[in-house]
């Protein structure tokens, strides 16, 4: 579980994150260009297929190779063990 706290700790990590959740399946350039135009981000393209690395290690993104191209899409099912260790406690009134 540690990767995971690892991989959402970097703000360029999470916002790459937000980009696939709202559109899967996006290649490296279409997610650099989303980081740009959206977030006012521009990392290298080197610096972002480093962070989708650490990303698909946590198992937040899983890579898919179609042709000449290679797919990341999203997967929240890591998450739900961080709610299952610390669920949410109601607000007392």
């Amino acid at each position: 579980m540690g990767d995971i706290f690892k991989a959402l700790a970097d703000g360029t990590r999470r916002a790459l994150l937000d980009e696939l959740l709202e559109r899967d399946e996006q290649t490296l350039f279409e997610l650099c260009s989303r980081l740009a135009m959206k977030h006012d981000l521009t990392p290298t393209r080197q610096a972002v297929s480093q962070h989708l690395d650490v990303l698909e290690a946590a198992g937040l993104v899983v890579v898919e190779r179609r042709g000449r191209y290679k797919l990341h899409t999203i997967d929240t099912a890591p998450l739900a063990q961080i709610a299952e260790r610390w669920p949410t406690r109601k607000a007392s009134s």
